[in-house]
């Protein structure tokens, strides 16, 4: 009965000893990190046709109420069916947040130069932290001036 004993003791010392190695090899930041996950949402919507590209991305987001509206479309490619004809890209934004926010957008020459590149034509990042509201209309066309592309904050209200 003793022996019985001490062989569950035995087992109890090793099995517990153990798992003390076991949590040993990670550190205690990686326990922390993994039980403070938050809400993460991002959309990416390019037009190689009107060369331009929008980014909406929330992240360690405690709280996001969103409404999007992306509209995107392409009037045909060149002869060699290559991008480079027409197209526009159109996004609406609405969304109430506690977290992060990265609003981006950018218009390229949908022709690449002799090098291969494309041009920038026009660009914008905002990247925002806290309690905030967001209210943006965004819209990005080929064949258009700088002076034409449309980027507006609407008012809060």
């Amino acid at each position: 009965m003793i022996a019985l004993k001490t062989k569950a003791i035995c087992i109890a010392v090793f099995l517990a000893l153990m798992v003390s190695a076991a949590s040993a090899d990670m550190p205690m930041s990686f326990y922390k990190s993994m039980n403070n996950q938050k809400y993460r949402d991002e959309l990416c919507v390019k037009n190689y046709d009107a060369g331009a590209s929008v980014t909406e991305s929330y992240s360690d987001a405690e709280h996001l109420q969103k409404q999007t509206e992306v509209k995107t479309a392409s009037y045909g490619a060149d002869a060699g069916g290559q991008c480079g004809g027409a197209g526009s890209l159109e996004a609406s934004i609405n969304s109430n947040v506690i977290g992060k926010a990265h609003i981006a957008w950018e218009s390229v020459d949908p022709n690449a130069d002799g090098k291969g590149h494309h041009v920038v034509l026009g660009r914008s990042v905002d990247d925002l932290v806290g309690v905030f509201s967001i209210q943006k209309f965004i819209q990005l066309w080929s064949n258009s001036t700088p002076g034409e592309i449309s980027i507006d904050w609407m008012p809060c209200i």
